[in-house]
């Protein structure tokens, strides 16, 4: 038995983290039937029609799709939140709410919410598509234990889920899981092109990089080695992989990796303060 046995979600926004959401908790056991979707876009509304989730309800009023909900997900733009809560705000009645919307503090949704508090925020990535995310959650203290099962489990639906205690430490999940589906993406290319580069077609070269990568994430996951030992083991003496090891390290690749994800965490402490 699951914690979101007949529980029903409400979600405000159908773009693509909503469906990719949407998608992990039905393939968790989640019956369509209790899940409504809040999209303005007709197209929207006629992409959960035309797609394998058809039983869930996608409609055009925020404030009728949380009527009833039990959990209601907060996936729309930043720019346009406030907005957009406003049309339901008054209509809140001790639901969890969970953001996924980069960029908003608590303390800023609540203001939004008229001084709602039962919000947790949650930072998720694209791989959620897929049910293999990593999100980081945040929860303010009126969130009790039950509320934090509730959104840790629509969270692991779509992936792992991780709680962070200091709401500041979620400009860190963005940068280290939020934003870094685009630093592997960016990596995978590289390796691509480097290999056609050496001769390679293109079609070679995109499976075997994608392979590399993806058995070399799964043997990280599996093994007890660390990452370091792992490359360690590797690694032989005088060898080609020494060799490539030492050039990433002598063009300080791994500081490069760091001013990278600076720059993201500082990117969404500045967003932060915007949308504050």
């Amino acid at each position: 038995m699951s914690v979101l046995d007949n529980k029903k979600i409400s979600f405000i926004g159908g773009g693509n983290m909503a469906q990719a959401l949407i998608s992990g908790l039905i393939s968790c056991g989640v019956k369509p039937e209790l899940i409504t979707v809040s999209a303005p876009s007709t197209e929207t509304r006629k992409q959960f029609a035309d797609q394998d989730m058809q039983t869930v309800d996608a409609n055009n009023d925020p404030k009728d799709a949380i009527i009833g909900a039990d959990i209601i997900v907060l996936a729309v733009k930043p720019q346009v939140m406030k907005k957009v809560v406003s049309a339901f705000a008054d209509a809140l009645d001790d639901q969890l709410v969970i953001s996924v919307a980069a960029g908003l503090s608590t303390d800023v949704l609540s203001t939004m919410m008229g001084g709602y508090r039962n919000i947790v925020r949650a930072m998720p990535n694209t791989p959620s598509k897929i049910q293999m995310g990593a999100a980081g959650l945040y929860a303010t203290a009126d969130i009790n234990a039950a509320q934090r099962q509730l959104a840790t489990a629509v969270m692991e639906a779509s992936g792992l889920a991780t709680w962070v205690e200091d709401e500041a430490n979620m400009h860190a999940v963005t940068a280290v899981s939020g934003s870094a589906p685009a630093y592997v993406f960016y990596f995978i290319e590289s390796l691509i092109d480097g290999a056609v580069a050496l001769g390679l077609d293109k079609e070679q070269a995109s499976a075997l990089a994608m392979q590399t990568v993806l058995g070399a994430a799964t043997l990280a996951m599996d093994s007890e080695d660390t990452p370091a030992e792992l490359r360690r083991k590797v690694t032989s003496p005088n060898g080609t992989t020494q060799a490539a090891i030492e050039s990433l390290q002598g063009n300080e690749v791994g500081q490069l990796i760091a001013y990278a994800m600076q720059a993201c965490y500082e990117r969404s402490q500045a967003l932060s303060k915007e949308n504050g």
